[in-house]
């Protein structure tokens, strides 16, 4: 063979030798590696644990309800992952502020309060406040209206915001005459055990609470709360993701079976 060919020859081995090792890299033992993929993004979400049908835990420990698995459906179709952690409802935004958690997902209400130190995402849900009473209660709704009874409620809650502006501050009710509690079901303990005349809350929550219970509902006092997801302020990214995946969310059939399961109309 001419010395020429055979350089020529040589010099093409040699490249695509250097083709075929640039698919591969090679780590200091000289085993081959490959590049692993990106991790998704966790992101801790902040409920409250006695909230049903938006987001309690069950028997087992385990979180559950319309809100979070509203959320585990919108991290697996925006690529991220989640973990899910109950928190006493009067901490909530200040641990979201301190970046204990990441979002806020459990039925909140958007209040101009509450958008001076959070955002929130699109409207998800309406509400209007429910009171209940023990069976045998001869109350009616107007003396609640009117103050005349003694009130139950969860502390840092929109109920407690009504009952505030709209019979403390009139003069109907006597501040002491609201007694607030660290959850809902506890309230609804107490009226149980007649330490309070009536518990208002939001509308489905009271529906489900009192199921089983001698207990029954009163009346109903619109409100037109819009529920939203809270975010710190400087995350926007999240905020968009989140407002997406509820889009895509409230347009799927998934919707629809949720508000089926959780009984939400």
């Amino acid at each position: 063979m001419n010395s020429r060919i055979l350089i020529a020859a040589l010099a093409g081995l040699m490249v695509l030798a250097i083709a075929i090792c640039g698919c591969t890299s090679s780590s200091p033992s000289g085993e081959p590696t490959t590049t692993a993929p990106a991790e998704k993004p966790l992101y801790i979400v902040g409920i409250d644990g006695a909230y049903p049908p938006y987001s309690w835990i069950d028997e087992n420990g385990t979180a559950t309800g319309f809100d979070v698995e509203s959320i585990e459906w919108i991290a697996a179709e925006q690529g991220f992952e989640v973990k899910v952690q109950a928190m006493d409802w009067d901490s909530i935004i200040p641990s979201l502020l301190q970046k204990k958690i990441d979002m806020v997902y459990s039925g909140m209400t958007i209040t101009p309060e509450r958008l001076e130190q959070v955002n929130f995402s699109i409207t998800y849900w309406i509400v209007n406040q429910s009171v209940a009473v023990r069976e045998d209660s001869t109350l009616t709704l107007d003396d609640v209206k009117d103050g005349k009874v003694v009130m139950g409620t969860q502390s840092g809650c929109t109920a407690y915001d009504w009952m505030e502006e709209n019979l403390v501050a009139t003069g109907k009710l006597p501040e002491e005459n609201i007694k607030v509690y660290k959850n809902i079901q506890l309230a609804l303990t107490d009226l149980q055990n007649g330490r309070v005349d009536a518990v208002m809350y939001d509308v489905p929550v009271i529906r489900t609470s009192i199921e089983g219970k001698p207990l029954k509902v009163l009346g109903t006092i619109p409100t037109g709360e819009e529920y939203g997801v809270a975010v710190r302020k400087e995350d926007a990214a999240l905020l968009a993701d989140i407002n997406e995946g509820l889009t895509k969310l409230m347009a799927s059939q998934k919707w629809d079976e949720l508000k089926e399961k959780y009984e939400m109309e």
